[in-house]
């Protein structure tokens, strides 16, 4: 299919571009709050006590509620104008990054980092249905080559300045560097960015519809990150919400239960979403949509690439910092050179797809990603230095500029500017549910790895018993940091002499855990890659 006819092929004006820079630079300090936890998480870890569990729902619960709420969000932004949902977005985030900066428990930032999502759930759409809208014809490519630029950019980036922060004054300052920067954004934006808004044709406001959207993602990711400590089938511990527990007597454990809740209410989200096309009420979720080829797989592959790249954000900064011994700073330049390739690459996106077409450069990109990912598995030990890291990391960036460049303008392509606001957040929701289950997958591929290379490592190095039994299950819990610790006390812990053997057995534990959390990271790519196969074929016919 082309695009739309009704679509005018508008200069846009030098306030437009401003606009975008503004709209840009927004969604690159939500983004960048994505993942600039990732590099610090080891230090938070260690300072609000927190175990595994609560370190993915640090990282997850970001991406679940982003997922939850987009749907609704989009929707809204049609209707109440995306302008102006932005700039309320942006103070809601800043809201929620000074509740972060200040909390001194596990819960509290967790319940911050709900609040930040709530923002940037206002944000997201809001942003790239503006750009949607104002840039079309030959004017969009060069809109979404920056907006693809500034998502891969600022996704890379975050690790180095969570890092930078981290060591040279503390984890706090992830957050505080939000209040500045939102405060310009938001300044600029009511400046330079133009509202608009989506045709309003039908009465009615989705409640239902946001509700099940909502039930069903966040119980789908809660499933997949509780599953190793709660148990896939059988209870192997409590879980105790608001009072009440499901108890380790219980016939089943609560996950599959929380699996069957997702597949239900996803079910009904959609048999819902079709009855109110049919009488003709406004819905969430134009299911029509999904009629363009381009659409269906073009998020197909936006949401198999987003579960690969974040479960490989996830659990590379733990390597880096528990497994090799590296401070905040060191793991954050060697993510930085995912930064480098993205940025590179980003900027060369644009007239690479006028020679190959947006498809053929997202299957590139995705290509080298792959190839990358596993280079990167393959040299994953106990000992790699970090410089090693850094080498297959640049091309894994140069991938990653190349795809996130081209594939949303791709998925976009066929979109009538009246849905931009729906097509939008539906993109961005297929990529928020395919970070917070890329981090999920790898923690839980993780937690389950160390269970068995944790205890073999330690017996391999002579250390057995009740002693291996304690060491591997701390490490397991605090996923890693425990060897940072006995790294630090050396001979003065409470293994003496052995100290150094246990480390060396824990490092080498860790770093197989990681080589296994990084095939699922490859599988997921791959998985994106065939789609950005299939992407490139139905482009062609469209």
């Amino acid at each position: 299919m082309n695009e739309p006819s009704s679509a005018p092929d508008r200069a846009p004006t030098r306030r437009d571009w401003l606009g975008l820079a503004v709209l840009s630079i927004g969604l690159g300090l939500i983004v960048l709050d994505g993942t600039i936890v990732s590099v610090a998480l080891p230090a938070i870890i260690g300072d609000l006590k927190l175990d595994l569990t609560d370190a993915q729902w640090v990282n997850s619960l970001y991406a679940v509620l982003l997922a939850a709420l987009l749907l609704s969000t989009g929707s809204l932004a049609d209707r109440w104008g995306r302008k102006r949902l932005f700039l309320a977005g942006l103070l809601v985030f800043m809201g929620g990054s000074l509740f972060a900066a200040v909390s001194t428990t596990a819960g509290m930032l967790i319940g911050a980092r709900a609040v930040q999502a709530v923002g940037a759930a206002f944000i997201m759409p809001s942003t790239l249905s503006t750009v949607n809208a104002i840039f079309r014809g030959r004017h969009r490519a060069a809109a979404f080559g920056v907006w693809g630029a500034v998502i891969s950019g600022a996704a890379a980036i975050g690790p180095l300045a969570g890092g930078a922060l981290t060591q040279w004054a503390s984890w706090h300052w992830i957050f505080l560097v939000n209040l500045p920067l939102g405060l310009l954004v938001l300044v600029a934006g009511i400046l330079t960015v133009r509202e608009t808004r989506g045709e309003k044709k039908r009465p009615g406001v989705d409640v239902d519809g946001a509700l099940l959207s909502a039930i069903g993602f966040g119980a789908l990711v809660f499933a997949v990150i509780e599953g190793p400590d709660l148990g896939w089938w059988m209870p192997k511990s409590e879980l105790t919400v608001f009072g009440w527990t499901w108890g380790t007597d219980a016939a089943i454990s609560v996950v599959p239960v929380m699996f069957a809740v997702a597949a239900v209410a996803l079910a009904l989200f959609v048999i819902w979403e079709r009855h109110r096309e049919k009488v003709q009420r406004a819905a969430l979720l134009d299911l029509d949509l999904f009629s363009f080829s381009t659409f269906s797989w073009g998020n197909l592959t936006a949401g198999m690439v987003a579960v690969g790249e974040f479960a490989l954000l996830f659990v590379l900064p733990l390597y880096l910092i528990n497994a090799l011994g590296l401070d905040v700073m060191g793991a954050g330049l060697v993510l930085a050179a995912m930064a480098f390739g993205a940025f590179a690459s980003g900027a060369a996106a644009r007239h690479l797809a006028a020679r190959l077409g947006a498809p053929g450069v997202v299957l590139l990109g995705l290509g080298m990603e792959v190839l990358a990912a596993i280079a990167l598995a393959v040299i994953v030990r106990g000992s790699t230095p970090g410089w090693v890291i850094a080498i297959p990391l640049v091309f894994y960036g140069l991938g990653l500029g190349l795809a996130s460049a081209q594939l949303t303008g791709t998925v976009l392509r066929d979109v009538p500017v009246a849905i931009s606001g729906q097509g939008s957040a539906t993109q961005s929701t297929v990529r928020q549910v395919g970070s917070a289950l890329g981090t999920a997958f790898a923690g839980a591929a993780l937690s389950v790895a160390l269970a068995a290379t944790l205890p073999a490592a330690l017996d391999a190095a002579g250390i057995s018993g009740r002693t291996a039994d304690q060491l591997a299950d701390a490490t397991r819990q605090t996923a890693g940091t425990t060897i940072a610790q006995l790294r630090a006390q050396g001979d003065a812990s409470a293994l003496g002499s052995q100290t150094d053997a246990a480390v060396n057995a824990l490092t080498a534990g860790f770093a197989d855990a990681t080589r296994w959390s990084l095939l699922v990271a490859i599988a997921f790519l791959v998985l994106g890659l065939i789609g950005a196969f299939w992407l490139r074929r139905s482009s062609r016919e469209g």
